[in-house]
């Protein structure tokens, strides 16, 4: 992991399509702005983690009662 400190209107460049701006610190709170493709998804971490647990969830597979099933007859 790299840390950096920035103050505001500095930047972080990644690769040679996304900068991250530092707009503003106040506090405890940064606000940045990322410039990156279109195509390329950007998530807050919180979002991130719940659409990971969801896509778990949904590819997990159904627990099936069989007992629900009717019977043949005999």
């Amino acid at each position: 992991m790299l840390v950096l400190t920035r103050k505001p209107k500095q930047q972080i460049f990644i690769g040679d399509n996304i900068v991250i701006n530092i707009a503003e610190v106040q506090g405890d709170n940064v606000r940045i702005a990322i410039e990156a493709p279109k195509d390329m998804k950007i998530y807050r971490g919180e979002i991130y983690t719940a659409i990971r647990q969801e896509n778990t969830a949904a590819a997990a597979p159904a627990a099936f009662d069989i007992s629900a099933l009717p019977t043949l007859p005999k």
